[in-house]
């Protein structure tokens, strides 16, 4: 798939009717939702029926299930994403008719017109930085709007228009789009190679974040003092003429943490930002978790939110949808799903699950996510999956690819280490069963992986209400 280029933007207003096409997806529906908040009239379709589709019909959003031409009707402007291919049949009437196509990048920067916009990126971590930014300015009375790619399990949204001066979204750099956006402030969570089908090399995947920080709109950088991706990074963004605030555990960074712990449900630490320290408690696990804290605490304080107050927001913060997710505790057995699908971020959900597990055992459940992935990480995400005690591998989710000859979820089960138990099961349809089968009270389970591993969940609380164990 190739990179996608960066459009001049035209505010929404002026945009006419907009199509939505897939608007059931995260990263389309909230656009889809705040459009229709600002009066433009819009449609969508999507190839299933979904409650997102449900709700957006409710807010005003003409929708449809399945892909048909005649639901263009009379659009002016179309939204894809990337996932939409050229023989979907209304994109293809939206080319024939010489319609404005937009990515969906472009429809998100649109509504950043005006604002200042804080673009929140980086391999890992985008969702949840960008959640926590958007509430502790929401605490502070900024009245933001954002868009994340995933609802606060606090408000069940993932999108506001908000009256306030900024905009906050999630910039995804998987597709290069992330240079669409007018930001004013950028965060940079981390630089680790990923989505090598897309950018080549991974000195080109690094490149795009720095012609992202040093863009003509972009005043302040916010980036990690710790990640080596980021460090090779920010003294070019200095030399741009940048305001860099750097975050992390090292003794250089601008916003510091220290004294990381947890408290058997949230993680804690002592916070230090140039004018406030104190402590930081917060109520998701894991260290990760206190460095993304500490990136929208940077934020706040670029914005000029006082620093007591955002660690005291921080605390309100419940997480994000899918990021480390209570599903349900059953006889005994909890149950979390997160959505973690690069090696990093397994190891990171693993050891933040190892902080809650107490005497019991750790039991991972992975979807392993597109095929590129899978043949490019294998070994990397067997020896994340070796953090648990007890693994089952399912077989890839697909999403945009198609299969590549040699390249299955086995070759991630055979990756994992000696000395951790290892069941493979190709349909994610035996999942459930197979882990009902294995576990017993006191587990901690984790189901991981950026497809439909997040029905497991569900399912095996089902199983296990109805054999006790």
């Amino acid at each position: 798939m190739p990179l996608i280029e960066p459009v001049p933007l035209v505010p929404v207003p002026d945009l006419g009717r907009v199509h939505f096409i897939a608007v059931g997806g995260a990263g389309m529906s909230g656009i889809a939702a705040l459009y229709a908040d600002l009066g433009v009239p819009v449609s969508g379709s999507d190839q299933n029926d979904s409650a997102t589709l449900r709700g957006l019909a409710a807010a005003g959003v003409t929708t449809y299930v399945g892909h048909d031409a005649v639901q263009l009707g009379s659009a002016d402007t179309v939204v894809v994403s990337s996932a939409v291919r050229e023989t979907n049949p209304e994109l293809a009437e939206a080319r024939r008719r010489g319609l404005r196509v937009w990515h969906r990048s472009a429809a998100l920067a649109a509504l950043m017109l005006g604002r200042v916009g804080v673009a929140v990126t980086g391999t890992h971590g985008k969702t949840t930085t960008s959640a926590m930014i958007a509430t502790l300015l929401t605490s502070a009375g900024a009245d933001p709007g954002y868009v994340v790619g995933s609802p606060l399990l606090a408000t069940g949204h993932s999108h506001r228009l908000g009256a306030g001066e900024t905009f906050v979204i999630e910039a995804d750099e998987s597709d290069g789009s992330f240079l669409q956006y007018p930001a004013n402030v950028v965060v940079i969570t981390n630089i680790e190679a990923d989505h090598l089908d897309n950018w080549g090399t991974a000195e080109a995947y690094a490149a795009g974040f720095a012609t992202l920080a040093t863009g003509d709109t972009v005043t302040t950088v916010v980036i990690s003092a710790d990640d080596p991706g980021a460090v090779a990074l920010t003294e070019a963004v200095r030399a741009a003429g940048k305001r860099v605030i750097t975050f992390g555990e090292s003794a250089q960074a601008d916003v510091r943490l220290t004294g990381i712990g947890h408290d058997g449900r949230g993680a804690t630490a002592i916070l230090a930002g140039p004018d406030d320290a104190g402590p930081l408690t917060l109520a998701v696990p894991g260290r990760y978790n206190l460095h993304n804290a500490a990136a929208a605490y940077a934020v706040g304080i670029s914005l000029g939110v006082p620093g007591s107050r955002l660690r005291a927001a921080a605390a309100e913060f419940a997480g994000t949808s899918r990021r480390f997710q209570p599903v349900a505790e059953v006889g005994g057995v909890r149950i979390f799903d997160d959505y973690a699908h690069h090696p990093t971020e397994v190891a990171a959900a693993l050891t933040a699950a190892r902080e809650l597990v107490g005497s019991g055992r750790l039991v991972a459940c992975f979807q392993p996510h597109l095929f590129t992935r899978t043949r490019d990480f294998a070994a990397e995400f067997g020896r994340a999956l070796a953090l648990a005690d007890l693994v089952v591998v399912c077989g890839i989710y697909p999403a945009r690819e198609d299969p590549l000859p040699g390249v299955t979820g086995a070759l991630v089960a055979q990756a994992v280490p000696p000395g951790v138990q290892v069941s493979y099961v190709e349909s994610i349809s035996e999942a459930a069963a197979t882990l009902a089968g294995l576990v017993r009270a006191g587990d901690l389970v984790v189901t991981i992986g950026a497809g439909d591993v997040t029905t497991v969940g569900p399912q095996l609380a089902v199983l296990l209400a109805g054999s006790p164990r």
